[in-house]
């Protein structure tokens, strides 16, 4: 990640992320609320230093069912204060006592009944409220770039979790390709990290060109909010529109199998950068992936700062679905985490 371009020159600030868990806080975004009738209790927990595989586990053993019984619709930092919702399908079972949890690192802040079992994926976005420790750096400039990001938004690059410890998954998926087997489960995590490396090549060449955020000839159009996309088309004041109100967003390729559906100086580009690590392309291909889409521009809703001291600055922010505030932060702050 330290090697991708920022959109806004080198960050004004070097600060400290994550001093503490506190420093760090997600609280998810479902965008529907329970309906109050079924055989799933719906949760609203928070976590503190904890992982949610674990949470779920342990949800499961308090509630006396089987682990396929728990859902959640993603995944939430460990190394934060997170709060999120779980579902835990009682088939008949009245409720136990949620507020007898016994970890001490985990609340069940609210239970009602819903009748069908989160899925994952299955959420509007997440509100983060960072701050920065240690912050060196001008306070004038910083707050200019944070105005830039709110105005403009930031390259929608993957975040360093995607790709493993030390970003070892391409690695991983460089193996797998080549015939080393692996789990099923680890399959699908590879096969993620492949596509998301292409992505991040091709959205960080377009931001060395300064078209991130602006089309080019052939460009595909992702929908706000949407996995769907149309296009190419030419750029008329129409789309020019849309794009200055967020409606749509350029996009890059999640390669799979066939051409992408970019042409012209867009395609060209997508295929180009996507030759150089020509064996992932072929493993993704061979795994038979389709060809998708991801906005190239992600833009932060309701951003906001405040200096809590002249060495710490606290951020906040709403991100859809599948959006990495680091990706936000990076713009800002070279962070030791």
């Amino acid at each position: 990640m330290s090697e991708l371009p920022h959109a806004f020159g080198n960050p004004p600030l070097s600060a400290r992320m994550r001093v503490s868990p506190e420093d760090f806080q997600v609280e998810e975004v479902l965008g529907y609320d329970a309906d109050g009738g079924g055989e799933h209790a719906l949760l609203w927990v928070e976590k503190r230093g904890a992982n949610t595989d674990w949470v779920a586990r342990e949800l499961a053993k308090f509630a006396g069912v089987a682990q396929v019984a728990v859902g959640y619709a993603g995944m939430k930092d460990r190394h934060a204060v997170t709060r999120q919702t779980f579902s835990v399908q009682l088939a008949g079972k009245p409720d136990p006592d949620w507020s007898a949890f016994p970890h001490a690192e985990v609340k069940v802040l609210a239970a009602t009944r819903h009748s069908r079992k989160l899925k994952r994926g299955a959420l509007r976005g997440n509100r983060f409220v960072l701050v920065l420790r240690d912050v060196q750096g001008d306070h004038a400039t910083a707050e200019g770039v944070l105005a830039q990001i709110s105005k403009r938004g930031v390259p929608n690059y993957f975040g360093e979790q995607r790709f493993g410890r030390e970003g070892n998954n391409v690695a991983q998926a460089r193996a797998m390709f080549g015939g080393r087997r692996v789990e099923r489960d680890k399959r699908s995590l590879l096969l993620s990290a492949a596509r998301s490396y292409i992505f991040n090549n091709v959205l960080a060449e377009r931001v060395e060109r300064g078209a991130w955020d602006t089309p080019l000839q052939g460009e595909i159009w992702s929908l706000a909010g949407s996995r769907s996309w149309f296009g190419p088309e030419p750029f008329t004041p129409v789309l020019a529109e849309r794009l200055a109100r967020a409606d749509i967003h350029p996009s890059g390729p999640l390669w799979g199998q066939g051409d992408p559906p970019s042409a012209d100086d867009a395609g060209s580009l997508e295929c180009e950068v996507a030759a150089q690590d020509g064996d992932l392309v072929a493993g993704l291909v061979a795994a038979r992936m389709d060809q998708e889409r991801r906005p190239l521009r992600l833009l932060p809703k309701d951003l906001r700062w405040r200096w809590l001291a002249d060495d710490a600055l606290e951020v906040s922010f709403e991100l859809p679905a599948g959006a990495y505030a680091t990706v936000v932060m990076r713009e800002l702050a070279a962070v030791r985490d």
